[in-house]
């Protein structure tokens, strides 16, 4: 689209700028966070709040980064998106793969599995063993989709390859997990193990269920739009089932506007600094009826897209399919 054309260019300055006031205060915090735990852990752990925030911002400059959006140079954004994605217990290569597939797929039903949230249809979901059904709604429970998978996820998941990558591609993998094993032995050396996981984890977890969380409700809620192949279209997707999430103004900060997933799904390659703005200023986007951060919330309940209204809806609305 034209419209989107002038947002599309990177800045360095300000790229670089928000790589200091990202990197800067985590590592600031997770220092203080040391000493903290020598006059009292409840302070440690208050502090993980902000430093969990500030992983989450650093984890949207290894997205963008991916997308080749951050910086004007790809060696640079590459190299960077490498050293970011090791903060965020993030292989590089094996997830902006699985995410340049989601792009090109999200919200087709005939291409589900890589890099979304596993959603049936009501038909695939009738169709199911009982057994079946039982795992699809454990994993669809909120307690294990955001209290559980994502720690796991990020510390366990990602360490693994996956059948079909090439020798390369698991290499990424392992060279990553060998310089994040590196990175943690150095700080453990220094500090110990039992301060490390005292600070790590916490920070982690809270940034980990956060940032899954974001990317649940992007694509995950009442009116969403999804279509089989023949009808899909990438604008009409990228408009209509991906979400506006309106967050108050500093949680936009610390998620690097990913709010405006709409405009990111549009044209990945504007920057994360530059998608508020062009919201604002095309009347086009603002058509676009948004969430808020309570009714957000309704997305935890829904579990299944109803192919006859068109719509996701919770296990208790199935009664009413017919």
């Amino acid at each position: 689209m034209e419209i989107i054309s002038g947002y599309n260019k990177p800045d360095n300055l300000k790229s670089w700028w928000q790589i200091i006031n990202s990197l800067g205060p985590y590592i600031i915090l997770w220092v203080v966070m040391v000493k903290t735990i020598e006059i009292s852990y409840w302070l440690t752990l208050l502090l993980s709040i902000p430093a969990a925030g500030f992983m989450v911002r650093i984890f949207i400059i290894f997205h963008d980064c991916g997308h080749g959006s951050f910086f004007k140079s790809k060696r640079l954004s590459k190299v960077v998106g490498i050293i970011t994605g090791m903060i965020v217990f993030t292989p590089y290569h094996k997830w902006h793969k699985d995410h340049h597939i989601h792009h090109q797929t999200v919200g087709n039903l005939d291409k589900r599995g890589i890099g979304d949230v596993m959603t049936l249809t009501v038909d695939e979901y009738e169709k199911m063993t009982r057994w079946r059904k039982f795992g699809y709604r454990l994993y669809r429970n909120p307690f294990f989709l955001f209290g559980i998978a994502p720690i796991l996820v990020f510390t366990i998941v990602h360490r693994f390859t996956r059948k079909g990558m090439s020798f390369r591609e698991q290499m990424y993998v392992h060279l990553t997990t060998l310089g994040l094993i590196a990175a943690v032995a150095l700080l453990i050396s220094l500090i110990g193990l039992k301060t490390f996981l005292l600070i790590q984890l916490p920070i982690l977890y809270i940034a980990t269920v956060h940032g899954v969380w974001l990317f649940y409700v992007q694509h995950q809620y009442r009116h969403v739009k999804w279509a089989e192949s023949e009808n899909w279209d990438y604008k009409t997707i990228a408009l209509e089932g991906s979400s506006m999430f309106k967050l108050p103004r500093l949680l936009n900060w610390f998620t690097g506007n990913i709010g405006y997933h709409h405009i990111h799904h549009l044209s990945p390659l504007i920057p994360n600094y530059n998608l508020r703005r062009c919201h604002d200023e095309n009347s086009l986007f603002r058509e676009v009826k948004p969430l808020t951060f309570f009714s957000a919330f309704e997305s935890l309940l829904l579990r299944l897209w109803d192919e006859k209204r068109g719509m996701l809806i919770k296990f208790s609305e199935m009664k009413y399919v017919k």
